[in-house]
């Protein structure tokens, strides 16, 4: 009985970490590399105002919402209307990747957006 709950506590030890890592498998240097090619640090930073919001405060708004991901790729890739602080809107650049249309490039920009 007593190797039976060893077992299973190590088991749940694995398995927990083992989300954690998925959950971090991004590139953070590549992101970071998106980011500049595609001018998104010019109206954003990670955690100074610029006339974008702060990508730390991109990630507290979004933190523990399930759609969080699907919600930033479909703004970043949509050129959806983007509030500004003056109150004026305009349509959000949209990121370009190479190849073209690189949903890991984009996913990979916003789970490191996230992990702020």
């Amino acid at each position: 009985m007593k190797n039976t709950k060893h077992i299973l506590q190590i088991g749940l030890l694995v398995a927990t970490f083992g989300m954690s890592i998925q959950a971090q498998a991004f590139d953070a240097e590549a992101a970071k590399a998106l980011a500049r090619q595609n001018n998104c640090l010019k109206c954003h930073a990670v955690d100074k105002e610029k006339d974008g919001p702060t990508y730390h405060s991109v990630a507290e708004k979004f933190k523990g919402k399930p759609n969080a991901e699907n919600r930033l790729i479909e703004h970043i890739t949509s050129g959806e209307k983007a509030k500004f602080p003056d109150g004026h809107e305009e349509e959000h650049k949209i990121v370009k990747t190479s190849p073209p249309k690189d949903m890991d490039q984009i996913k990979n920009l916003v789970q490191w957006i996230l992990s702020l």
